[in-house]
């Protein structure tokens, strides 16, 4: 008769880990894949306290069973002799081998079996087939696939949201610079000695990796300056008048240069819902780069209503449809498609399809590789290039 040990062998004592085969929790009947659960509980390592270094124990022990996917109920105790191990794990040193295969014993993933002299065997009958085996019992992984593929979507949620929560950080890092730096162009005031250091306090935190509690910290430090840029590029910006010598209108050469509006290649997009996010740069600025929109106004807009308007008032003289229009509304909000808008007609002479490019970005947008603002301030780049 077969016992199912359930004390180590030697001189370790007795952990829950151990005792886990006497109240097993329910598994999912379906077979798993043992290479895609692999998969997910990369993913979902945090959750079960074990690192990249168990993993790849795992995987070596994984790779003794014969069956691509596992199943509760089914022979999945595995006997392979630690140099066996040793050598599928990349050559891992034995004492290493022991210490990540007790931390994934004490994670719940896999069981030991130990024998009398504490070897892995199999005992086989006449014909052939496994009578008993002693070693490492891979039952809890296969249980525990339904647990894993739900950590791991979680832990996948929590690591985009960290991401668009750092994106959005850095599109405001960078809109604050540029601003302050345009703002004392303009013959504003030059706040670097005031608000530097904080300034390079966030970049360092932003070049390792943060965590949510990070985050908070720089956003908190970066916010009253954000809005000091605001400021002082308002109080700086000329008085906006109806004459467009006042916006200095852009002139077409013979160089074509789409690149202006294309979305800034670095990955960040902002976090906010599309349907109710802004741009982070004033109105001043949008309509100084792009004064062209002033000619479908009655006059110089006074706030986003305004700007608005004469962008729906423009979208049908560009051959924009409709559908483009209501799709960009759509995924970057009303404001951000108009100042879109606004950006393609600056450059209208050297874009083959309006429509067709505001699609693009549309597309773009919904992956979050646009924003309106890195375009904006590309557009003023080129408008200091001509000038």
């Amino acid at each position: 008769m077969q016992h199912v040990t359930l004390t180590p062998f030697g001189q370790r004592s007795v952990t829950l880990a151990d005792l886990a085969p006497m109240t097993p929790p329910p598994g999912s009947a379906a077979p798993v894949d043992k290479w895609a659960l692999l998969a997910r509980l990369r993913v979902a390592r945090a959750a079960f306290g074990i690192g990249d270094r168990d993993l790849a124990v795992l995987s070596a022990l994984l790779s003794f069973l014969p069956a691509r996917t596992l199943l509760d109920g089914a022979p999945l105790v595995v006997h392979p002799s630690n140099a066996a191990l040793s050598d599928r794990a990349h050559a891992m040193a034995e004492s290493t081998l022991r210490r990540h295969l007790a931390a994934l014993v004490a994670a719940g993933l896999v069981w030991r079996h130990d024998s009398p002299n504490g070897k892995r065997y199999a005992a086989r009958g006449p014909g052939g087939q496994v009578v008993v085996a002693f070693g490492l019992d891979l039952t809890p992984l296969a249980r525990a696939a339904d647990r894993i593929a739900d950590l791991a979507a979680q832990a996948e949620a929590q690591d985009m949201a960290l991401h668009r929560r750092r994106e959005a950080l850095v599109l405001r890092l960078r809109d604050t610079s540029k601003l302050l730096a345009y703002a004392i162009e303009q013959g504003g005031p030059d706040l670097s000695g005031q608000f530097g250091a904080d300034l390079a306090v966030i970049r360092r935190g932003l070049r390792r990796r943060t965590t949510e509690a990070d985050l908070a910290g720089l956003e908190a430090l970066l916010a009253p300056i954000h809005a000091r840029s605001l400021k002082v590029f308002d109080d700086a910006a000329p008085e906006m008048t109806a004459d467009a010598a006042h916006f200095e209108r852009h002139h077409q050469n013979s160089d074509t240069d789409d690149s202006v509006l294309e979305p800034c290649q670095e990955d960040f997009a902002p976090v906010d819902h599309p349907a109710t996010s802004t741009p982070s740069l004033p109105l001043a600025l949008v309509v100084r780069v792009c004064p062209d929109i002033l000619a479908y106004t009655a006059r110089p807009p006074r706030h986003w209503g305004d700007f608005l308007r004469a962008a729906e008032t423009v979208v049908p003289h560009m051959g924009i449809s409709r559908s483009a229009w209501t799709e960009a509304i759509a995924v970057m909000g009303r404001v951000n498609a108009a100042v879109a808008v606004a950006g393609i007609l600056q450059r209208f002479g050297s874009i083959h399809s309006a429509g067709g490019y505001l699609r693009t970005l549309t597309r773009r947008a919904a992956e979050g590789a646009f924003s309106p603002g890195p375009m904006i301030m590309a557009l003023l780049a080129v408008q200091r290039r001509e000038s």
